[in-house]
């Protein structure tokens, strides 16, 4: 594989000349969890249904295409008209058995690895320090709302879907409209969050709360805990711009 893009639409995610033999299988797994009628997050179900969902995958070995990648994928929101694209991108799976550190460590590898490989600089209006309650992970000039989902989740079941570690890339600039403190987000957060109780028969972990809450961490919300321990210690990713 060299540098070149692999965005993919949801047809070409069965297309074995351009994807690893392993991908067809954890994109059904994960087409039939995302479209399930009683799934948490609509937003995620309708976008799924409707084709805007955007995805990639990496093999263990190479990375390499990812940057390139993801700014095809920040292509998408050039020019009209304005979709609310997510883009999902799925890891090989292990052979065995991973614990949650495990794959939150890999999670923050491949954020680490497209920072390391950005050409942009830092988005002025957001802040370096993962500490401070304003940052978001940035590549390409673009802030983003990541999140990783895992087979080792088991109780958090939402956040469990297939073999693969599957990472969710959303610009920030879709919750446009749907701020953490504006009408509408705290509505459509409280009605998914109510949904996610149900599903994970869990109660909200302590560490998920709305971007520019002051006394909440936006890292700590990337790859939450299979609990309802709030997460400690330093942020794993590696600011160098």
């Amino acid at each position: 594989m060299n540098n070149n893009s692999y965005l993919l639409k949801k047809e070409e995610m069965n297309d074995r000349t351009i994807v690893p033999d392993w991908l067809p299988k954890e994109y059904e797994t994960f087409h039939k969890i995302v479209t399930d009628k009683t799934f948490p997050c609509y937003f995620g179900m309708g976008a799924e249904k409707k084709g805007e969902l955007r995805y990639s995958f990496l093999n263990h070995d190479d990375w390499s295409h990812l940057p390139n990648t993801v700014e095809d994928f920040l292509k998408l929101f050039e020019e009209p008209p304005f979709i609310r694209h997510g883009f999902f991108l799925f890891v090989e799976p292990e052979q065995e058995g991973k614990s949650i550190e495990y794959y939150r460590e890999y999670f923050w590898d491949i954020l680490n690895y497209l920072n390391d490989n950005d050409k942009e600089p830092w988005p002025v209006d957001y802040p370096t320090d993962p500490d401070h309650h304003l940052w978001a992970f940035s590549f390409a000039g673009e802030p983003f709302f990541v999140f990783g989902n895992s087979p080792a989740y088991k109780q958090r079941k939402t956040r469990n879907l297939g073999n693969s570690l599957v990472l969710g890339f959303q610009p920030r600039k879709i919750f446009e409209g749907l701020e953490g403190t504006s009408k509408g987000g705290i509505m459509s957060r409280e009605k998914v969050r109510e949904r996610v109780e149900n599903w994970d028969q869990l109660p909200k972990h302590p560490d998920i709360s709305h971007y520019g809450d002051p006394t909440h961490h936006e890292w700590k919300q990337y790859f939450i805990g299979d609990d309802v321990k709030p997460i400690t210690g330093k942020c794993p990713f590696h600011q160098n711009k």
